[in-house]
């Protein structure tokens, strides 16, 4: 009885320890904006460290669904800011035991039962080669030049998170409040007004 208390206490002092380490490791890195005539592009690189109930569950072949969304507003000083611009992308990574290769979906509309619809799909060797494509984002469209105005300050709020709730039924009630399953990163940038000609 003595061992198990033991073995509870210790469980609780390095499990959130554990679990911290994990959430230190995941950022979003620098937010790169571009302006052009067609619209605004976001590139950047996430650092991620999977969580390891999520891993196992790739392992096994359980594709995990990610949803990536850019939002852009412009800043008002008397107001709330106001939302110009809003795009989601959604990715499917999931892992084929009997290959042993990864496949990586994209999609701008979520995944749904009855087929993946039309996605950009890439197949890796590795799980490293795999994870590096999901966390790379380059020149990703986040609004037409329109909604852009050139003479106002906006603020460009990035987020990356596992999506609960593509996954299969038994997996979303089993992960109901634990943190095993948690992976959210975010960031937000300023994008100044074009200087006067």
């Amino acid at each position: 009885m003595l061992a198990v208390l033991a073995l509870w206490v210790w469980g609780l002092a390095v499990l959130p320890a554990a679990w911290a380490n994990d959430a230190a490791t995941s950022e979003v890195g620098e937010l790169r904006l571009e302006r052009e005539d067609g619209g605004l592009y976001l590139s950047t690189s996430l650092q991620i460290a999977l969580p390891e109930l999520v891993k196992d569950a790739l392992y096994k072949g359980i594709p995990m669904f990610f949803v990536a969304e850019a939002e852009v507003t412009r800043d008002r000083w008397y107001w709330y800011d106001r939302q110009v611009a809003e795009t989601t992308r959604y990715l499917r990574l999931s892992y084929q035991p009997l290959t042993r290769r990864w496949r990586l979906n994209t999609s701008p509309v979520p995944f749904t039962n009855s087929g993946l619809g039309v996605v950009l799909g890439q197949t890796f060797d590795g799980y490293a080669d795999a994870l590096s494509a999901v966390q790379r984002f380059s020149r990703w469209k986040i609004a037409d030049s329109a909604a852009i105005d050139p003479d106002a300050a906006h603020t460009v709020h990035f987020r990356f998170r596992l999506d609960m709730s593509q996954l299969p039924r038994p997996f979303q009630i089993g992960a109901v409040g634990r943190s095993g399953w948690n992976l959210l990163v975010s960031r937000s940038q300023q994008l100044a007004a074009e200087p006067a000609r």
